[in-house]
This record gives C-alpha cells, sequence and structure tokens, in this order.
C-alpha cells in the first residue's frame, strides 16, 4: 500500500471519534475522571493541583501521580514502532511499573479503560502490550486480592488474546469541564 494510501486509512473519521466518546462514556464517573486528570499529568496539559485537588489527600495523590509520569518522555522515547512486532524488556518493565501504580490509584476499572489511558499516553504502537502490562501489573501484590481479581477478570479473552491490533492513533482526549450553574427557575 503507498504511504498516501496508509494515511488516508489510518485518517480519524467522525465515527471514529464518536465511537472513541461513546467509550469514555461507558466508563464510571471514577474512571472518567481518573482518565482525564491522568492525561492532564501525562500530557503536561494542566495543572491538576488547581483543576483537581479536592482535599490534602488528593493533593498527596497528584504530587505521586506528577513523580510517576515523570518516566513518560523517556519511555515515549523508547517506544517500540508501529512496524516492529517487538519491543525491549526494559520497555515493557517500565510499562508495567507505571501500570501497577495507575492500576494501584484505584480510578481505573478495568482492562477498557487502562487501554483507553495508555494509548493516549503513549501511543496505538504500544496495543500489542498492553494484555500483557495490564495482566502483570493487575496481578501485583501492591493491588488488594478483591480488587486484584475484578481487574483480571475485566480483561476479556479477545483482547487478551487477539491476532492483531489496530494502529490508528487516539483522536479523542477527554479534558476537564468547567460546572455550568444552572439558573434557578423564577
Amino acid at each position: 500500500m503507498s504511504e498516501r494510501g496508509q494515511q488516508h486509512e489510518n485518517a480519524p473519521s467522525g465515527s471514529h471519534i464518536v465511537a472513541e466518546m461513546r467509550e469514555f462514556a461507558s466508563f464510571s464517573a471514577a474512571s472518567q475522571r481518573y482518565i482525564k486528570r491522568a492525561l492532564d499529568i501525562g500530557l503536561g496539559r494542566a495543572d491538576a493541583f488547581a483543576l483537581w485537588a479536592r482535599n490534602a489527600e488528593e493533593t498527596r495523590s497528584i504530587r505521586s501521580h506528577y513523580l510517576h509520569y515523570q518516566a513518560l518522555p523517556a519511555l515515549r522515547e523508547e517506544m517500540p514502532s508501529a512496524h516492529t512486532d517487538t519491543c525491549p524488556d526494559y520497555v515493557l518493565a517500565k510499562i508495567i511499573t507505571l501500570s501497577g501504580f495507575d492500576l494501584s490509584q484505584g480510578g481505573l476499572d478495568g482492562f477498557s479503560a487502562y487501554r483507553f489511558l495508555y494509548e493516549r499516553l503513549l501511543s496505538a504502537s504500544l496495543r500489542p502490550w498492553l494484555p500483557s502490562s495490564f495482566c502483570a501489573a493487575a496481578a501485583s501484590p501492591q493491588i488488594a486480592p478483591a480488587r486484584r481479581k475484578a481487574l483480571l477478570q475485566s480483561i476479556s479473552e479477545a483482547a487478551a488474546t487477539a491476532p492483531g491490533w489496530s494502529m490508528r492513533e487516539p483522536v479523542f482526549l477527554p479534558e476537564w469541564v468547567e460546572k455550568v450553574p444552572v439558573p434557578k427557575a423564577a
């Protein structure tokens, strides 16, 4: 296929954006909030302390989030390209470590929310390694046994054994939306 044909095939369409928005809408409110906050931190979009911290505990959590996500720029540089079927062990180990942090925070309800976040934090070229990194991180002893069970049950057999993955980059990046005050009825 020509480069021009490849670009056209991977170009986002309205239906792709709507599908991504619907998928995001299917996540719990906690997962949606965590994904938006993580994207603000991981992509450097906003001051997460000012936007997301509601109390001292959340301030500590956001500080920890910033510290863990310091690894993202270097990890993005080391990511395998979409044209390779190998991922260096040290890169996969870093992804698993980062995944363990995100899953231990309790904001991601399962594999779909995790995949949604990591495709945006790192890239579509990571998709083939997401099932294994998710399972490794979800099975970690730092996650409570009941949560570990729920996380591991959230990945479908189809996702765990997929023979191929799309390399189309995600286009919908959810963001904080200010609450609009509702005028009181007269």
